[in-house]
C-alpha cells in the first residue's frame, strides 16, 4: 500500500532531530558542505501585534504525478509501485538538471560529479517494515508515515471536527 510521509506543524518544534536523522541514515558529509535531503524552516511573523513562529519540515514530496519523472531524459528517477516513494537510481545519469528545473519543491540536487541525488522517503527501511529515518527521530510526532487510506480518514475527521465547531 502506498505511504505518505505526513507533517503537521502544528507539533513541530523546530529540534532538527528530523534533519540530523537524515543525514546520519544517508552519510551526508556535512563538512564538505552536503546538505540533508529534510531540510527544517524558522519563520517569524507578527499576528496581532504578538511575534509567532512557524516551523517547516520538508522533503521531496514524493508527487503522484512527479513532474521530476518526466523531465528526466534517460529514466533516473521512478515510482516505486510498493511504497508511492519517488526513487531513483542515478547510474545513467547525465547531470543535465532537468529534474530540478522540473522540481517545484527543489528536492532534486547534484552532488560534486554532477550526478542527481534526492530523498527518496527510505523506501528501503519502509519495504521492510520500518519508518523513515525522520519520522523515527521525530520524539514531538510532527512527522508521521501513513498509508492513504489513513490519510482521508484523517481529512474526514478533520472536517467533522470543523463542522461541529462551526455547528457549536
Amino acid at each position: 500500500m502506498k505511504k505518505r510521509i505526513v507533517y503537521d506543524a502544528k507539533k513541530c518544534v523546530s529540534c532538527y532531530a528530523c534533519m540530523i536523522a537524515c543525514l546520519d541514515q544517508n552519510d551526508i558529509d556535512v563538512e564538505h558542505g552536503e546538505e540533508p535531503y529534510r531540510k527544517v524552516f524558522n519563520e517569524e511573523f507578527q499576528e496581532a501585534g504578538q511575534n509567532k513562529f512557524v516551523f517547516l519540515s520538508t522533503a521531496c514530496m514524493h508527487c503522484d504525478d512527479a513532474p521530476c519523472i518526466v523531465a528526466c531524459p534517460v529514466g533516473c528517477i521512478k515510482k516505486d509501485l510498493e511504497t508511492g516513494m519517488t526513487i531513483y537510481d542515478n547510474t545513467d545519469c547525465i547531470g543535465c538538471k532537468s529534474c530540478g528545473m522540473a522540481c517545484p519543491f527543489g528536492a532534486p540536487r547534484y552532488r560534486s560529479d554532477g550526478k542527481m541525488e534526492k530523498c527518496d522517503g527510505c523506501y528501503m527501511r519502509i519495504k521492510n517494515s520500518m519508518e523513515p529515518a525522520c519520522v523515527r527521530a521525530c520524539a514531538f510526532g510532527a512527522l508521521e508515515l501513513m498509508t492513504e487510506d489513513e490519510i482521508r480518514a484523517n481529512d474526514d475527521k478533520k472536517a467533522i471536527n470543523t463542522m461541529l465547531k462551526t455547528i457549536l
